[in-house]
């Protein structure tokens, strides 16, 4: 527990400092939020590293070997799996409402005309099909740098370190409220939830640390099954790039809590589902079930 115990303290340390600077220097309307964010994705990881080198633990363990022999269904499953799951809770969020759904994208075509870009007629639909398609196939490999720099650190760190104590299920619990409360900075500054709502910032956080814990037993069983922190920073990769994707079809200001976006408990309907079933399969105990 010491080790966890360093390695929480370092993480939050250095992340929650960069991002309340951040906070105190216009939020997320700072030019430099983009880079800061990023820069905070890889908090993590250099936990890990720090922590390793303070407890002369070693890095035999790390988690990088890929582990392809076997689970290649895992990779798949966390290539493409979030792809599909955003667009299954997309169309079910439009379907439940329609009114909110406009074909002709005429919400986002304004954002662009209020840049002073004029687009051609069809444009849109090829920025959009364009954006897909890299969501999907590219994402995955494009946001790995970032991801893993979370994914060593919760999945390739933590979530083993508790296993040592707890069983699998309360170490994905555990770990995915920590994951979740990790974010509570930015959560506060808006990002996910915004800033206007009731219960503003603490339903956005709560909501927040129940949506990581529930993506997280999805990313830890991959992690469980491969021994390896990489199939969740691919999961992960995947889920950033195409997390926006149903904005293109939203018309008026959807409830984040409620969709079209993943975050929302309609959006993120097959993400809970699939969390769930995650955490059925992984087991009470030390073994895949």
């Amino acid at each position: 527990m010491k080790r966890i115990g360093i390695f929480l303290g370092i993480t939050f340390l250095l992340t929650w400092a960069l991002e309340f600077a951040l906070m105190a220097n216009g939020g997320l309307g700072n030019s430099y939020a983009i880079a800061v964010l990023s820069a905070v994705m890889l908090m993590p990881a250099l936990g890990v590293v720090a922590t390793r080198l303070i407890t002369r633990e070693g890095f035999q363990d790390f988690g990088l070997k890929p582990h392809f022999k076997g689970n290649v269904r895992y990779y798949l499953a966390a290539w493409f799996g979030p792809a599909l799951l955003i667009i299954f809770g997309a169309i079910l969020y439009f379907l439940i409402f329609p009114a909110q759904f406009d074909p002709s994208m005429s919400q986002i075509t304004a954002q662009y005309a209020a840049q002073g870009i004029t687009l051609p007629d069809g444009s849109m639909t090829a920025i959009f099909i364009s954006q897909l398609l890299l969501g999907i196939f590219l994402s995955p490999l494009l946001n790995i740098i970032t991801t893993s720099g979370e994914e060593i650190g919760w999945r390739g760190y933590l979530l083993p370190k508790l296993m040592e104590h707890y069983s699998p299920r309360v170490s994905i619990v555990i770990s995915g409220v920590i994951w979740g409360l990790w974010h509570a900075p930015i959560i506060a500054m808006g990002h996910n939830y915004g800033t206007g709502y009731p219960t503003a910032p603490w339903g956005g956080i709560v909501a927040m640390v129940i949506f990581c814990v529930v993506v997280g037993a999805f990313f830890s069983l991959l992690a469980i099954r491969t021994k390896s922190f990489l199939p969740a920073a691919i999961a992960h990769g995947s889920l950033n790039g195409m997390a926006g994707i149903s904005l293109f079809f939203a018309l008026g200001t959807p409830s984040p809590f409620i969709g079209p976006l993943p975050v929302g408990i309609i959006g993120g309907l097959g993400f809970i589902v699939v969390g769930i079933l995650s955490f059925v399969r992984v087991g009470s105990k030390n073994t895949i079930d």
